[in-house]
């Protein structure tokens, strides 16, 4: 069984009365709240998202801000870099596959299986499968990189984005990309341009 049949769960909408299936996703770039990218969680044409907590990767991961747009990409090196501070969110299937598509992936990132260790938990505490481990954990789908510029492992690595952080390195948005390869030229990847965002 895939993970993502294994950590589906019923999960009750606050805006529904019926069960859906939902899957949890760790966000840690111009996703989380406050971030250029929150407003796609938003929308109710990408599907359902729901804040469930904060939380931090569980292993250290280098997270970096790389590329020519400037886009916080978290390296799949477990074992490496910092712990990484985020967002949980449930999330529907058709949300999911926005991300899949909005992330570049598989191509550009791969959504893969995190443990998370959760600080905050606005969640529903029913279920099992709707409430953290006992010792505090969740398992997450993230979007990580395996396919990066070998110079990147040496960048700074951030334990906590924000697109206007100290690290003064200005994030270049999607509207932007799209805008500069001209009129009537079609973006790539889900609209990023040459490269994904995250």
């Amino acid at each position: 069984m895939s993970f993502f049949l294994k950590d589906l769960y019923l999960f009750q909408t606050q805006s529904e009365s019926f069960l859906a299936l939902m899957a949890r996703v760790f966000v840690y770039g111009t996703l989380k709240r406050g971030q250029p990218n929150h407003k796609v969680l938003l929308d109710p044409t990408n599907g359902c998202a729901a804040f469930r907590g904060r939380g931090r990767t569980l292993e250290p991961y280098p997270l970096v801000i790389a590329g020519e747009h400037n886009i916080p990409r978290l390296l799949n090196l477990p074992g490496q870099g910092r712990l990484v501070l985020g967002e949980i969110y449930a999330v529907d299937e058709r949300m999911l596959s926005f991300l899949d598509e909005f992330e570049g992936c598989p191509d550009m990132y791969q959504r893969t299986p995190l443990q998370v260790t959760v600080l905050e938990w606005e969640g529903a505490r029913g279920a099992p499968e709707e409430t953290p481990a006992a010792d505090g954990t969740l398992r997450c789908f993230v979007y990580s990189t395996v396919t990066y510029a070998p110079e990147w492992v040496r960048l700074p690595h951030l334990d906590d984005y924000d697109f206007q952080g100290e690290h003064g390195l200005r994030y270049n948005p999607r509207e932007n990309r799209c805008q500069a390869r001209g009129p009537g030229l079609p973006c790539s990847a889900g609209g990023w341009g040459t490269e994904p965002r995250r």
